[in-house]
């Protein structure tokens, strides 16, 4: 399990990085185009485009954070009223749930993905739009594997009774 935990760090480390080089990329083009068309009534032509791509890759890199730290959304109606035994139960039923359906969007855009690479296009700057588009299965398979982890978490420490502490926690609370 340490070996599992510890891949999975190393991937939410990753997708961090990956995820604030975006966001500046993304803010230093929106500002400047901003700023071109604003001030000498002119753009970068594929920013627009550019952007809106970032924005997926921003928003998956988000939910693969996310979902490795338990911070997605999460409807928890029920956990109001069950015990903490309880509430690790109904959290390995939906973490369970959780990989079900990103097993099937992940095979769904994967196959959409292969489909893009054998007919799809140029989509700017001579750059395959299927390359801008690899985020919807990496993403939906990499949340898959967090939650994954997540749920051997949980039943590991149902049996055990024991909480498992991944070294990031321990840095993180230290």
């Amino acid at each position: 399990m340490k070996v599992i935990r510890g891949i999975d760090s190393i991937l939410g480390i990753i997708a961090a990085a990956i995820l604030v080089t975006l966001l500046a990329v993304m803010l230093f083009m929106g500002f400047t185009q901003v700023v071109l068309r604003n001030l000498f009534s002119t753009s970068i032509l594929w920013g627009d485009v550019f952007l809106r791509h970032v924005v997926v890759w921003v928003a998956f890199l988000g939910a693969i954070v996310a979902t490795g730290e338990k911070r997605h959304i999460t409807i928890d109606a029920l956990t109001k009223i069950l015990s903490e035994k309880g509430k690790k139960i109904a959290g390995v039923v939906t973490g369970i749930a959780s990989i079900i359906v990103c097993y099937y969007l992940t095979d769904a855009s994967y196959r959409f993905l292969v489909d893009e690479m054998e007919f799809g296009g140029i989509l700017l700057l001579d750059i395959q739009r299927w390359i801008f588009q690899l985020i919807i299965p990496l993403g939906f398979g990499l949340m898959m594997l967090r939650f994954a982890v997540k749920v051997l978490e949980d039943i590991i420490e149902l049996i055990t009774g024991k909480r498992q502490v991944s070294e990031m926690e321990e840095v993180r609370d230290a």
